[in-house]
């Protein structure tokens, strides 16, 4: 080519170059798929919080979709495992596919080692493993990292800004440990002794200092990348009793209004969380049904308070308030008609009697399809499995 032609070439091709950037062509454009654009937006001064490993983007009703019923149903039950045999946990995975797994008692070997690592990679979905790390008497890895205070003591010793950081701190350990779920803060109100059921795990008798704390503590977990959980909704700060020992009744529900309530007011402003059902009898809305199993306190939650998130039972498994009254099958299937989006039982086992159940109701329609499936949405959303 000689060297007319080649300076005609470069002239061309400087001309084309020209009119793509003045009528805004994309050059990223490769063999007609236009790449993506870099954000027109400037980069945050705020570090984004830490998101799950196992964030698996996608569309949800296609995901969804393409669960078979028992599928589906698995993914809205919490299982109890014990924290001294990993192999037994991860064999409860494989087999059945469970939404979740929730860490009790003292036992910690499940908590080392990486051993939740092998229980993830048995999971075809991920798996939300789950524990009660709320400081004071009710933690689960204080033997591997040390004690944090009661949420009364936070609240009496620290800024809003200190607990958030202390939460923070503590949702980085148990992330490292393969926690994603932590049944804290408990938003219940009460100025019962310590050692009162609630007692203690209550941040004040102040509605609005319970909602302040519990708001900080919330967002140090969600900092870590831990998904926090209300607790427990409608109110058991004034309730008579301990509902692992027996049905308990709250006050009627214009005096949970006034008081106990108020910590769900503008749930919103929480952020991302879960909401956990007691097992309370509510005069004025549940007639003397748990509302973990009450249609009324789910729409409470729902149409009142306005809360779109997850929304999870109380244990069915190990307390009387339950279980002198229901079979676990039966719980967990009223659970699920009342509202919940996931059924926890902390005794573990009969997994396969529960699914069974739970996939007879779906195919007589006393567990309509529709319901469940958006469940499944929150819950999957809730993992980072999708949307």
């Amino acid at each position: 080519m000689n060297r007319r032609r080649l300076a005609a070439l470069g002239a061309a091709l400087c001309i084309l170059a020209v009119c793509l950037l003045v009528v805004g062509l994309n050059p990223r454009t490769v063999s007609g798929l236009a790449l993506p654009r870099p954000s027109a937006q400037p980069p945050s001064s705020t570090p984004a919080p830490p998101t799950s490993k196992l964030a698996r983007p996608g569309d949800c009703a296609s995901l969804v979709d393409g669960l078979d019923v028992r599928a589906q149903v698995a993914q809205l039950v919490i299982v109890g495992v014990s924290g001294d045999n990993p192999a037994t946990t991860v064999s409860l995975v494989r087999d059945h596919q469970v939404g979740g797994i929730f860490i009790g008692g003292n036992a910690t070997a499940l908590l080392k080692d990486h051993a939740l690592d092998a229980v993830q990679a048995a999971a075809r979905l991920p798996v939300a493993v789950s524990v009660d790390e709320e400081g004071g008497r009710v933690q689960r890895i204080d033997d591997l990292d040390g004690d944090i205070p009661s949420a009364r003591v936070l609240a009496a010793t620290k800024s809003p800004e200190q607990v958030r950081a202390l939460a923070a701190e503590r949702g980085r350990q148990l992330r490292a440990r393969g926690v994603t779920v932590d049944f804290a803060p408990d938003t219940d109100v009460t100025d019962a002794p310590d050692d009162d059921v609630i007692g203690d795990r209550s941040f004040s008798p102040d509605p609005a200092r319970v909602k302040t704390y519990a708001t900080a503590f919330a967002a140090g977990l969600r900092d870590a990348g831990v998904q926090p959980v209300l607790k427990h909704f409608p109110g058991h700060g004034h309730g008579s009793g301990d509902s692992h020992k027996g049905t308990v009744v709250t006050p009627p529900l214009a005096q949970l209004r006034a008081v106990d309530l108020v910590p769900y007011q503008n749930l919103a402003g929480y952020g991302p969380v879960a909401v956990m059902v007691g097992h309370l009898d509510v005069p004025g809305l549940t007639d003397g049904v748990p509302a973990t199993l009450s249609p009324a306190a789910y729409r409470l939650l729902r149409g009142e308070f306005r809360f779109t998130g997850p929304v999870l039972t109380d244990d069915l498994g190990a307390m009387k308030a339950i279980t002198a009254q229901y079979s676990l099958p039966d719980a967990v299937l009223k659970a699920l008609q009342a509202g919940a989006d996931e059924a926890l039982w902390s005794s573990g086992g009969r997994v396969d009697e529960v699914l069974d159940r739970l996939e007879k109701a779906v195919a007589s329609g006393e567990l309509p399809k529709a319901k469940v499936q958006e469940s499944v949405t929150r819950v999957l959303r809730a993992k980072g499995a999708c949307g």
